[in-house]
């Protein structure tokens, strides 16, 4: 969003505790959420190793086919999952997805320069915002809109955090995702909000960069904070609800096709009577 005058607010590069401050936050009352356990850092690279390790041992066509169908979710839904397993909502217009890095955003270290994750980050917000004007809550697309404007209450940006995973290069594409970090609150309403962010790598397929974002409502006409309006309160619970669903559901498509290859781990190299086939170089 664009940057915007700032009259009461100064932005530090990290914000800390105030408790004059409301922000989103989870009802202590709100049911637990049972979540399976979130899997391993490095699921993706290693189930593609595994896979291969029982290729290379030897697999009858059923255990190919078995392992090709995991093979193909793997290479088709990497993105959904792993965004979905850390409760990042895909698809649709929610974020950034399949840009492409343009050979200029690299700079003389001939890798894409910091500063460029910020700008996709901010143009993926942008998309997350207009995404409840358009798509979920069309009803109040003029509120939406107006929060990335000066007109009434606004979104201000009141400070960014950026860890840098790994460097990109020209060229490769990306996608940008955003999530709420905590629930609204049911007993009053919030004067600011967190939003983590994601930032994918198509051609690493890992992480290479997340932001943390502190984002505080700012009425322009009173030019002091404001409080949450009711349609953003019920669109913000309404998608951390799914954030939780799609934490759950994507965690346990993982764990589905982990256990897949290690029934085909326990048929293959990993049984007591395991005997490598070595094709016809064991037949000379």
């Amino acid at each position: 969003m664009p940057p915007r005058p700032r009259p009461l607010l100064t932005p530090t590069l990290r914000s800390h505790a105030n408790p004059q401050r409301r922000f989103l936050s989870t009802p202590a009352h709100a049911p637990a959420t049972s979540l399976p356990e979130p899997p391993p850092q490095r699921w993706l690279s290693d189930l593609r190793a595994r896979i291969g390790k029982c290729l290379v041992f030897g697999c009858s066509p059923a255990q190919v086919s078995r392992a090709a169908v995991v093979l193909r979710a793997v290479a088709t839904e990497w993105r959904q999952l792993t965004a979905g397993s850390e409760g990042f909502l895909t698809g649709g217009r929610r974020g950034l997805e399949g840009h492409r890095i343009a050979w200029g955003e690299m700079d003389s270290f001939q890798h894409v320069n910091n500063v460029n994750y910020i700008r996709y980050a901010e143009t993926a917000r942008v998309n997350w915002v207009t995404n409840f004007a358009v798509h979920v809550d069309p009803t109040h697309r003029r509120q939406w809109s107006e929060l990335m404007t000066p007109k009434s209450v606004g979104l201000i940006m009141k400070s960014i955090k950026a860890d840098y995973k790994l460097p990109m290069t020209y060229p490769d594409r990306i996608s940008v995702y955003h999530k709420l970090r905590v629930a609204p609150s049911a007993e009053h309403a919030p004067t600011a909000f967190v939003l983590d962010c994601m930032i994918l790598s198509h051609a690493h397929r890992r992480v290479s960069a997340r932001t943390e974002e502190d984002i505080v409502l700012y009425d322009y006409k009173a030019a002091r904070k404001a409080q949450m309006p009711e349609f953003m309160l019920e669109a913000f619970r309404e998608t951390y609800r799914l954030q939780q669903e799609e934490t759950a559901r994507t965690r346990g498509r993982i764990w589905d096709l982990i256990g897949t290859v290690e029934e085909l781990e326990k048929e293959t190299w990993d049984r007591d009577d395991a005997v490598e086939d070595l094709g016809s170089a064991a037949r000379k």
